[in-house]
This record gives structure tokens, C-alpha cells and sequence, in this order.
């Protein structure tokens, strides 16, 4: 049985990942700060809740601990929460405004990943999977055929760049754990206010490969649900 905790699980990738999971046999825990939401979202999944914040150091550790209580161990983390932040013109943005967009894009990453790994450790094959985004890519966002290159959006691209990086650092140094990052691509969500022309399926494919695939299939790559992004 694989045992997979989803961060930002409540709505969205995260929800439509928890059930594809759930339904592929993964006993899944639904991750989110807003207890009610969460709740409800495991209620209707089949799941456990558990309550995490990833910009709240103690929230995340208390998270870590109740899992460590009950399932004792993970196989699978999925770092899935994150914002969108400001968008257009960055004449205004603030250090504050950076500050809020990566504490969730980044740093939760961070808190979350350090917090989890014990339990991970525990497993026989674990793995961990950020949800980044072509956003992110230099490649793709100039690249006049993708609709990314319309997008101007500073911190959320700049942030899931700096996720994708991390994940490459995590994989060269945490060699007993498999660490890759995933596009979901432009996914009608409440992120972009569902303007983006694939469905949340569809955007989770790339999650849910990742989170699925045998232990052979290497580790500090990028992919999009349709192979690997070779120039992010």
C-alpha cells in the first residue's frame, strides 16, 4: 500500500491528484490549511485530513507529527500548494510581495520537504514530486507559440523557476529518494481564474506519472504530461 500526502489538497490539481491517486490504490492525506475545506475534500475522497501551512513552521511540524502517529511513514510527498501572486505590470511589487509568493511556491517547499523526510525515509521507495510550471522555463516562456509567453506574472514565474532548480539540488544530495518536478501546464483552475484550456485531469497527468512510475525511472527531472521538458 502507498501512502502519498498531498500539500494544497483541498481544490484544484491537489483534489483531482488525491483521487486519481486514491482510485490508483494510493491511501492518500489530504494536506490544506483551511480545516473546513480540507475536511469536506477528504470526506468526499475517501481520505484522511491533516491540517498544514506551509508558510507555518509548527503547522508543518505538527503535520509531520501527526503522520508519524498514524501511518507512520510516507511514500510519497507532492508539494502542490502555491499562489499566483501580482500579475501585469511589476512597477509596484514590493519585497513584501515576493516575500508571500515564495513562502508558498518555495520556502513551503522547503519546510515541508525537511519536515517529511524522516517519515519518507521509511518507506522502501520514496519519492517526491513539486508541482512547478513551465512558467517557470525560459525555454517555454519565449517560446511564441506557447500561450506562456503571453503571460506576464513576475513572482509566480520566478518562484516555480527557483522551485524547479531546488528540486534538481534535492535530487543530486538526497540519493535514497527519488525527486522530480511536474507541469501540470495551463489547467483551467481557480489559480488563473479556469482559463486555461486543459482540464484539471488533464493538468494532473504529469503529477500523477511522476507519483506512480517505478523506482528505475531516475530522478531531478522535469516533465509536462507529455515527456520531459528538456530545456526549463
Amino acid at each position: 500500500m502507498t501512502i502519498t500526502f498531498i500539500t494544497g489538497a483541498s481544490k484544484g490539481l491537489g483534489h483531482e491528484t488525491a483521487r486519481r491517486l486514491i482510485e490508483l490504490g494510493h491511501t492518500v492525506l489530504v494536506g490544506a490549511r483551511d480545516p473546513e475545506r480540507g475536511a469536506a475534500a477528504a470526506a468526499t475522497l475517501g481520505a484522511r485530513f491533516v491540517t498544514i501551512d506551509v508558510t507555518d513552521d509548527a503547522s508543518v511540524a505538527a503535520a509531520a507529527a501527526d503522520v508519524a502517529e498514524h501511518e507512520g511513514l510516507i511514500d510519497v510527498l507532492i508539494n502542490n500548494a502555491g499562489v499566483h501572486g501580482p500579475h501585469g505590470d511589476p512597477s509596484d511589487l514590493t519585497g513584501a510581495d515576493a516575500l508571500a509568493v515564495f513562502d508558498v511556491n518555495l520556502f513551503g517547499v522547503v519546510r515541508t520537504t525537511t519536515a517529511f523526510l524522516p517519515l519518507l525515509r521509511r518507506s522502501a521507495d520514496p519519492v517526491i514530486v513539486n508541482v512547478s510550471s513551465g512558467m517557470g522555463s525560459l525555454a517555454i516562456t519565449h517560446d511564441p507559440s506557447r500561450a506562456e509567453s503571453s503571460v506576464v506574472a513576475p513572482l509566480y514565474t520566478a518562484s516555480k523557476a527557483a522551485l524547479t532548480m531546488l528540486t534538481t539540488q534535492y535530487a543530486k544530495a538526497l540519493k535514497d529518494i527519488r525527486v522530480n518536478a511536474a507541469d501540470p501546464g495551463y489547467t483551467a483552475t481557480d489559480l488563473n481564474g479556469h482559463s486555461g484550456p486543459q482540464t484539471v485531469t488533464e493538468g494532473t497527468d504529469a503529477i500523477v506519472r511522476l507519483a506512480t512510475e517505478s523506482s528505475d525511472a531516475g530522478s531531478g527531472r522535469f516533465i509536462d504530461r507529455h515527456g520531459p521538458i528538456d530545456r526549463p
